[in-house]
């Protein structure tokens, strides 16, 4: 008995009813979204400039704002209506950083603070700050041996 699809029948089908990904919509989202935490950190980052603080102090002021603004929405729950409207578009790196350190604390809360808070804080960003760090010395070595 022959089946009723071969398999390119089987993957024209597929590719028939499957939904049609709103591509433009999201990366419009994203570029959106990102480009307003940009924005936001940019005047942050200028505010502190009004009042006398060098420039490294006042980008100091910024990244922290960012860092205490993303883990209070994400504890919160709100950074998490965001990153499904925004997508990629809460990646921008310090944003995305404080959310993946923020997330795991707030859901191991309640196993304690040793065992859940303190052993599942970096379960996302750990393998990030490893392959980073070890990345950046392995450069760093090539440059030094050229």
């Amino acid at each position: 008995m022959k089946p009723p699809f071969d398999a390119k029948e089987y993957q024209q089908e597929v590719q028939r009813r499957a939904p049609k990904s709103p591509v433009i919509l999201q990366c419009l989202k994203a570029f959106s979204v990102g480009g307003l935490i940009c924005v936001l950190g940019q005047g942050v980052h200028d505010l502190p400039l009004l009042i006398p603080l060098t420039d490294a102090d006042a980008g100091t002021v910024s990244s922290v704002t960012l860092i205490f603004l993303t883990a209070l929405l994400t504890g919160l729950g709100i950074f998490d209506r965001i990153a499904s409207f925004a997508g990629a578009g809460t990646v921008v790196p310090i944003t995305g950083f404080a959310n993946s350190i923020a997330a795991p604390a707030m859901e191991y809360r309640p196993e304690g603070f040793v065992l859940g808070v303190g052993a599942k804080l970096l379960t996302i960003a750990g393998p990030v700050l490893v392959y980073g760090i070890i990345s950046s010395i392995l450069v760093g070595l090539i440059s030094l041996l050229f």
